[in-house]
C-alpha cells in the first residue's frame, strides 16, 4: 500500500500541490500536517507511520516534508526499513524499493554521518578554545549559550545519548535536561539564556 505524507509550515500555505502529486502517485491513503519544518511532534506523519505495515510505502513530495535535518531523515528511513517499509520521494527520483534508490539513500546516510562528525570536531573545538582562556576547570555546572546551542544540534539527533552530550559538553545530566528535552528542543531557561546579550553569558544549573 501507498501511503502518502504532504505538510506545510504555515496555515496560509497551500497543500494542494503535494496533493496532487500524491493522488497521481497512487497514494492509498494521505495524511498531513502544518507546521514548522523544526517541530517535533507531528500527529499526520505519526499515524501515518503508525498504520504502515510490512511492504508499504511511505510516499512525499520532498524529502525535507519528513524531516528537521538530514540524520533525523535517515534515522527515520532507517526505521521503516526495519519494519519492511520503503521511501519514495516524487521529486527526487529517490526509491529505498529498489536497488538504486537504497544506494542513492546509502550516500544521504554517509552525508548525515559526516555532519553530525562535523557537529562533535566544532563543538570540541569550542570547548578546547573556552579551556585555552581558562574558563575550564573541573567539571563546570554552568550552560553557557556555545554549549546550549551545541546541546539543541547534538539531542536533536537521537543517534547521541544524552550521558555522551553531557560528558562532550562538560556539563552533568541533570544540567542538560533543564535546559533542552530529550529532542533538542530548548527549555524555558534556555529561552531566558538565549535571549541574553554577550558572549560571556553563563547560567547556573
Amino acid at each position: 500500500m501507498l501511503i502518502g505524507y504532504m505538510r506545510v509550515s504555515t496555515g496560509e500555505q497551500n497543500l494542494d500541490l503535494q496533493r496532487d502529486a500524491l493522488d497521481r502517485a497512487g497514494c492509498d491513503r494521505v495524511f498531513d500536517d502544518v507546521c514548522s519544518g523544526r517541530a517535533t511532534e507531528r500527529a499526520g506523519l505519526d499515524k501515518a507511520i503508525d498504520i504502515m505495515r510490512d511492504g508499504d510505502t511511505l510516499v512525499v513530495w520532498k524529502l525535507d516534508r519528513i524531516g528537521r535535518s538530514l540524520p533525523h531523515v535517515v534515522g527515520l528511513v532507517g526505521d521503516l526499513q526495519k519494519r519492511g517499509v520503503g521511501l519514495k520521494v516524487l521529486t527526487g527520483d529517490i526509491d529505498t524499493t529498489t536497488v538504486t534508490g537504497r544506494l542513492v539513500f546509502g550516500i544521504f546516510a554517509t552525508l548525515a554521518e559526516f555532519e553530525r562528525d562535523l557537529i562533535h570536531e566544532r563543538t570540541m573545538a569550542g570547548l578546547a578554545a573556552a579551556r585555552a582562556r581558562g574558563r575550564a576547570g573541573g567539571r563546570p555546572r554552568v550552560m553557557t549559550k556555545q554549549k546550549l546551542k551545541a546541546a539543541m544540534a547534538l539531542m536533536a539527533d537521537r543517534d547521541n545519548a544524552a550521558r555522551d552530550v553531557a560528558i562532550q559538553l562538560g556539563v552533568s545530566v541533570s544540567t542538560l535536561y533543564a535546559y533542552v528535552d530529550a529532542k533538542g528542543q530548548p527549555r524555558e531557561r534556555a529561552s531566558e539564556l538565549l535571549a541574553k546579550r554577550g558572549t560571556k553569558s553563563t547560567a547556573a544549573a
